[in-house]
């Protein structure tokens, strides 16, 4: 900005001699030139910060609206909803694979975006302009199920809010930490009972309604798991531990009672533990930790 403001200040002080001194000729158009300028600039690449870490999701659906100004755009998600969604710069935005510009996206385009929380905000780090059938995944938390209808109803771990998803016979499920079922076993009900974790990839039908096409259980109310991994941070008087587990790279929240889960001076951010939890439907609580000998000194 500052450049500008020097060309635009040369500029005027330029033309100013030029009619002094030339009386009717005319002065070349600064204007012009320094609007040229501008449009150069912000063109090019801007100096901004690298984009939102974390784990991303991609959410397919329909473009409601597009604020070029604000640089952001309402999407119609498959399932029933709708979601604010930020972009800049960093967005990669594509065209049956050619890339374009953020400002081609327009109302009514089907999208598949690839999404990551950016503090509370949902940016998106690629956007996909869709001529076939859309597609799309959430991951959250299940609310309901109910097995006559096939309605499976969830709550996004992006937006908090509800999704209704339709769940057809014959939908392929895998399950964490086991073998995948067969495309042909059906889904049961306490593979979707109320607080169970899942990922769901879906797609639209012709009413845009959503249509799972997998679905992956990650836990299930009073299942058990053991994460292998570093502290990432320890706090002793909330009961938290949080582990960063490397055979997905993510961070998992483990709860723990202080009084009947006492830890060892030896564990503290950066040791590599082995954690045994248990799932209760809400969070992952601490039942067992031993410390790697790896870190241990």
């Amino acid at each position: 900005m500052c450049r500008f403001l020097v060309v635009v200040i040369l500029g005027s002080v330029a033309f100013a001699q030029s009619a002094s001194s030339a009386g009717s000729n005319p002065a070349p158009d600064q204007g012009a030139r320094a609007s040229t300028e501008l449009k150069s600039k912000s063109d090019g690449p801007a100096d901004l910060p690298p984009g939102p870490r974390g784990n991303s999701t991609v959410i397919g659906g329909a473009i409601r609206g597009v604020d070029l100004v604000r640089d952001q755009f309402t999407l119609n998600v498959f399932g029933g909803r709708t979601m604010k969604v930020l972009f800049d710069q960093r967005t990669q935005v594509y065209q049956d694979g050619v890339k374009t510009a953020p400002r081609d996206l327009r109302t009514g385009d089907h999208v598949s975006v690839e999404t990551v929380l950016d503090g509370t905000a949902v940016f998106a780090r690629s956007i996909h302009l869709l001529s076939a059938t859309p597609e799309g995944e959430c991951q959250g938390q299940v609310m309901s199920y109910d097995p006559a209808d096939r309605e499976l109803t969830m709550r996004d771990v992006l937006s908090h809010r509800p999704v209704k998803l339709h769940v057809p016979a014959g939908t392929a499920v895998v399950r964490q930490g086991q073998a995948s079922s067969p495309a042909s076993a059906d889904i049961s009900s306490s593979d979707l009972a109320t607080g169970s974790l899942i990922s769901v990839k879906f797609q639209s039908d012709n009413k845009g309604h959503g249509v799972a096409s997998q679905i992956a259980i990650l836990a299930t109310p009073g299942s058990t798991f053991v994460f292998v991994g570093n502290v990432a941070f320890l706090d002793l008087h909330s009961g938290l531990l949080v582990l960063v587990d490397p055979r997905d790279d993510r961070r998992y929240d483990v709860f723990f009672d202080s009084a009947r889960f006492p830890m060892s001076r030896e564990i503290h951010e950066g040791t590599d533990v082995t954690l045994t939890a248990a799932f209760d439907g809400a969070r992952y609580v601490a039942s067992a930790l031993t410390i790697n000998p790896t870190s241990s000194k």
